[in-house]
């Protein structure tokens, strides 16, 4: 199986203020080649033992697999959350011309 090269990573945010500051931070450093911003999606989950529910912003950063300890540290640097999402999937596959965009804007 061939290794992964490059990463969509989603992390919650707790608004689209929060979310266009982390999105800049990671563009402008580029650590990502780019952010889409999902203004408002609705979460349930489990917290210090409660059941709760809120309304986030959804980031969706595309970037380098060798990057991704670094995304993690500006996101937790710049995140207002105590334990924020930071989770990771692979582009397996994609048009070859946005690949390589993606590859020469991450560094």
């Amino acid at each position: 199986m061939k290794e992964v090269e490059r990463l969509v990573v989603f992390v919650t945010v707790s608004g689209e203020e929060e979310g266009h500051r982390i999105a800049r931070l990671l563009v402008g450093a580029r650590k990502a080649a780019c952010v889409n911003i999902v203004p408002r999606v609705d979460s349930v989950f489990w917290w210090e033992g409660e059941l709760d529910s809120g309304g986030e912003s959804l980031l969706i950063i595309k970037t380098k697999a060798a990057l991704f300890p670094e995304v993690v540290d500006l996101v937790k640097g710049a995140h207002s959350y105590e334990v924020p999402e930071i989770i990771a999937l692979p582009i397996v596959v994609g048009s070859e011309e946005y690949l390589e965009w993606l590859d020469n804007e991450c560094r």
